[in-house]
């Protein structure tokens, strides 16, 4: 089933101009965008994705990861098949490739109706749309949000930030909370490695601040690629005075997986260097992310240096805020409107 899309204009001898993206694909009739998902067929758009749930499980808020945003619930999480960029490093690449290869899309069609009463049910405090690349389920995740709204969950977006300014004016106020990779500071990087531009994804993270989202950023660091001092203390600037010294910045260890299997894995000393970077940028919270039981992935007050939220992987452990508010000097570490219910 083809779902019709969204965003998108007509052009001259049935072409479309589709709108979702920072790519502007020109649409030619009977081809797809660059995503492989959205397919011109006679001068109309339609979504191949949108009907076809690939991945759902109920996770860890902090999974996606969200340090500071509903800590220490569960968020169901769902995923269509394809991307809009082409990572060669894409550790969820078996998701998110197939279609720009060509190849028949999978999953199962889920109503957003019946995506809320799963989530409910599991007692998630929230939706999140990952896994692959939200943006190209466009359809389904503006339709899945607007009635998670209604039934009082949050909405959360986990993505590359590759969307364009019509997209994110389109979620506005359905989106609640995001974690935007920042990929690489340099132009070359995204263009050579991932199909795609730094441009737009910097310009995007200012629109989601205007827009009053949640935002956590990600780096995952790739041995050689994109671990100098220099790129890694730019994105930490940038961080710091685009979007505020109290975003939190997860710096990741990279695994080989998909076209970058000769690539070795990130040292953890290069981690313990990009989170000391961060912090001397002025980041109040910069966390190491794939390595189990390290003691970067807690939470400091930046108040009085006091651990605040002590996690190992995806659980809490102990949290001594109090609705948010550090105990030792009353210093707000979390904001209120970013808590749970119970917290």
């Amino acid at each position: 089933m083809k779902t019709p899309a969204l965003l998108w204009r007509s052009l001259e001898d049935s072409a479309v101009q589709c709108q979702l993206c920072a790519h502007f694909c020109r649409i030619e009739d009977g081809t797809r965008g660059q995503c492989g998902v959205r397919e011109n067929r006679s001068g109309q758009l339609f979504s191949l994705s949108s009907d076809k749930v690939a991945a759902l499980n109920l996770d860890p808020v902090e999974k996606k990861p969200l340090f500071h945003f509903l800590p220490g619930t569960k968020t169901l999480s769902l995923g269509t098949q394809g991307c809009n960029l082409a990572c060669a490093f894409c550790q969820n690449a078996s998701l998110s490739q197939p279609p720009r290869q060509g190849k028949a899309l999978s999953g199962e069609a889920i109503p957003p109706r019946e995506i809320i009463r799963m989530a409910q049910t599991s007692g998630a405090a929230s939706v999140a749309y990952t896994y692959s690349e939200p943006t190209i389920f466009f359809e389904l995740m503006r339709e899945t949000a607007i009635m998670v709204r209604e039934a009082g969950l949050a909405n959360i977006m986990v993505s590359n930030g590759f969307q364009s300014p019509q997209c994110l004016d389109a979620l506005g106020d359905l989106i609640q909370a995001v974690n935007i990779d920042i990929k690489s500071f340099r132009e070359e990087f995204y263009r050579d490695i991932c199909a795609a531009r730094l441009g737009p994804v910097l310009k995007n993270l200012t629109h989601m601040k205007r827009l009053g989202w949640h935002i956590e950023t990600t780096t995952l660091i790739i041995p050689d690629l994109n671990d100098s001092d220099r790129e890694l203390t730019e994105i930490a600037r940038f961080v710091h005075d685009e979007l505020g010294k109290d975003t939190a910045w997860h710096v990741s260890r990279f695994h080989p997986c998909h076209q970058m299997l000769d690539h070795a894995p990130t040292p953890l000393d290069t981690l313990k260097r990009a989170y000391d970077i961060g912090r001397a940028a002025g980041l109040s919270h910069v966390f190491v992310g794939n390595v189990p039981g390290s003691d970067l992935e807690n939470t400091i007050c930046p108040g009085c240096g006091q651990m605040v939220v002590e996690r190992v992987g995806f659980t809490i452990l102990r949290n001594r805020l109090q609705r948010g508010v550090c105990p030792g000097c009353g210093e707000v570490v979390i904001r209120p409107e970013n808590l749970g219910k119970g917290d």
